[in-house]
């Protein structure tokens, strides 16, 4: 069994001690886990008010924290979001893969949502797929879920858990009813037969409220745990039973598809 834990955390706006120091010792917390995910840019917060404040607590890779993230993870594996300083001087808005061995991969947000357009770069490569200790992972941000392409990639490539870190605002919706992202969420790894771990961020950052969505999701679509107004989610699970994408025996999401038919209409788009 895999343990997943999701650390849902409340970084402070262009604090790069506090948040470095928050996201190792929930690291540190999260202690029996296999893979630990962490909130869309938990390393700086998220409203900045403009390139040059996001800049000033902007890393690369080869940042101390990471290593700290690497000491305090131990055998464990972990994604979260970081703003990222690139070498072609540009922003990001990144998320690591560390383990025992350091950062594995980096991903970059390919959709940017509302204002972050103004701050960051898009991702310009398809996120990864890493082989961990735990099994194959894939990482998306946010935004990235709601392109059903996205998470189709990913299983393709043979993600068993897709990591996604997030900061979801608050959004008005009917009594009981849960956050329209999660419900995306859900959707994604219920019709790619993946598990999706989203870790949500707490607090209010400049008048910004969160949805608080933090979910651990099977693949067939249920929520397995989630941290609603609490600091975690956490799900022991088996990844190993993402391998299969039968639904019974005559159907499979993937080996049912029929890119002959459909592909070519993806790249048009009907007049408005």
């Amino acid at each position: 069994m895999t343990r997943i834990v999701c650390r849902q955390l409340a970084p402070r706006i262009g604090d790069l001690p506090f948040n470095r120091e928050l996201s190792a010792a929930a690291i540190r917390d999260a202690a029996g886990a296999d893979v630990i995910v962490l909130p869309e840019l938990v390393t700086s917060g998220y409203m900045f008010g403009s390139p040059a404040e996001a800049a000033a607590v902007a890393v690369r890779p080869d940042h101390p924290l990471f290593a700290e993230w690497a000491a305090a993870a131990g055998d464990a594996v972990v994604i979260g979001g970081f703003c990222e300083r690139g070498d072609d001087g540009l922003l990001y808005n990144s998320a690591a893969v560390v383990d025992r061995g350091g950062v594995r991969a980096v991903y970059r947000k390919t959709h940017l949502w509302d204002a972050e357009k103004s701050i960051f770069t898009p991702g310009g490569r398809p996120p990864p797929v890493v082989r961990t200790a735990a099994g194959p992972i894939g990482v998306l941000i946010c935004y990235d879920l709601e392109f059903p392409e996205m998470t189709r990639l990913l299983a393709l490539g043979g993600a068993h858990l897709i990591a996604a870190p997030v900061n979801w605002p608050l959004v008005e919706r009917p009594p009981g009813e849960r956050p329209p992202e999660t419900v995306i969420a859900m959707a994604a790894a219920r019709v790619n037969r993946t598990f999706i771990a989203c870790c949500d961020r707490a607090g209010t950052e400049r008048g910004q409220e969160w949805t608080l969505g933090t979910a651990i999701i099977s693949p067939d679509g249920r929520v397995l745990a989630e941290a609603g107004e609490g600091a975690r989610a956490a799900a022991d699970v088996d990844l190993r039973t993402a391998r299969s994408k039968a639904l019974n025996s005559r159907n499979d999401v993937l080996a049912d598809r029929r890119p002959d038919l459909y592909s070519p209409l993806l790249e048009r788009r009907a007049p408005s």
